[in-house]
């Protein structure tokens, strides 16, 4: 049972981002260059370790991690990485794995809020355009009052633009986003 769960989560690793994870011996690269690692409960060579373990319990525990979560994407782990392994690919799959699986724990909510606003205005706009963003994010996950205070203060200073810019071939971009829900689904 543990090899043939193993297998499936390396498959699954290996499928989605041409990652091999049984590459990774452990250096800790990954972590000691990672700027979210005091976040995560577990760094970023713990993730690739319990991915190359595989079994039921670890990948619960995966999709079960704030780390996941926590990750900011940045690629630095994949830059140290000796191996040229992708650390941050990696956690990609394990959110999307999380996701499907409904696993995403509550305090992680805001993060896939964000990440659907995020994508929503590209996908409207072609670009990212920060009032559109802040106002899908805020009613998505429910937090309209936090910074209430900051929004007016960025407006008089200039910083936020209250038209979002377009850029010409949003049609490609959107056609971009309907291939990969299609190929997702």
């Amino acid at each position: 049972m543990s090899q043939a769960k193993t297998a499936r989560l390396s498959d699954a690793i290996l499928e989605a981002t041409g990652i091999n994870v049984a590459e990774c011996y452990q250096c800790g690269k990954c972590t000691a260059g990672c700027p979210m690692a005091r976040w995560m409960d577990l760094s970023p060579n713990q993730v690739m370790r319990l991915v190359q373990v595989g079994d039921e319990a670890a990948t619960d525990e995966l999709l079960r991690s704030g780390a996941i979560w926590a990750c900011a994407g940045c690629l630095t782990c994949t830059a140290r990485c000796p191996k040229e392994l992708d650390p941050a690919a990696v956690m990609d799959v394990l959110r999307e794995m999380a996701y499907e699986r409904g696993t995403v724990p509550a305090a992680r909510k805001r993060i896939l809020a964000f990440h659907r606003a995020f994508l929503k205005v590209v996908e409207k706009t072609g670009r990212m355009s920060e009032v559109p963003l802040t106002a899908r994010y805020k009613l998505g996950s429910g937090d309209l009052a936090s910074d209430l205070g900051l929004g007016p203060r960025m407006l008089v200073r200039g910083k936020l633009p209250l038209l979002p810019k377009r850029i010409r071939g949003r049609r490609e971009v959107k056609r971009m986003f309907a291939a990969c829900r299609k190929g997702i689904r």
